[in-house]
């Protein structure tokens, strides 16, 4: 059985959103909801100014606070250890988007699905894409699941221009994803938060001391 993870490169990241693009095309979700993003901060004091980018996405945690939280059990872990949120299901009572502590769920009110990207009526491809949402419920990254089950790795995944993105199996140990987190410096985000999330990253050089 695996058990899905992916190890994000902060050394590689240049900032280019072709990962929040692919995510958008992939999923066609509304406006404002975006599965995956890169949060950007600048550090330093002129003229040694720089960049941080952190590209963020649902962690998939292994202690998901938002399953704990889902009083109808909308929100549950495939096979696999990812987490997802059945739309039949959902009540929209947002209880697990006030538990996430990553602050990656979205919420579709009564008329984010009537609004596309053009100021008018919907185009063919939100009208189907948007086929897949439900009115009153959370939304969120869900690994591309669809593509997990033909063997395919998550649309971000494949787009990253600079590799930073690296996708399999954490219970594989001869897997890349485990290789990097065993041989290299990785963090999860919000480790006092103790969720165990299954997305990881490497730190630039000098990380800690940039961000100050």
């Amino acid at each position: 059985m695996s058990r899905w993870g992916m190890v994000i490169d902060l050394r590689r990241c240049i900032g280019c959103n072709a990962c929040t693009v692919a995510c958008k095309a992939e999923h066609g979700t509304p406006p404002g909801v975006l599965f995956t993003r890169v949060l950007v901060k600048e550090v330093g004091t002129y003229p040694a100014v720089r960049r941080l980018y952190i590209p963020v996405l649902c962690n998939h945690c292994q202690n998901a606070p938002c399953e704990e939280v889902c009083p109808t059990e909308a929100t549950h872990r495939q096979d696999g250890g990812v987490v997802l949120v059945d739309r039949n299901k959902c009540m929209g009572c947002r209880a697990c988007y006030e538990a996430c502590p990553y602050q990656n769920r979205f919420y579709l009110d009564s008329d984010l699905l009537s609004e596309g990207y053009f100021c008018g009526e919907l185009t063919p491809f939100e009208t189907v894409k948007y086929q897949g949402f439900e009115k009153g419920t959370v939304v969120k990254c869900n690994f591309c699941v669809h593509r997990l089950e033909k063997g395919l790795p998550p649309a971000c995944v494949v787009t990253c221009l600079t590799e930073a993105r690296i996708f399999g199996d954490l219970d594989d140990p001869n897997s890349q994803v485990s290789r990097l987190i065993r041989e290299q410096e990785t963090v999860q985000l919000l480790p006092e938060c103790n969720t165990n999330p299954s997305v990881f990253y490497i730190l630039p050089s000098g990380f800690f001391s940039l961000k100050s």
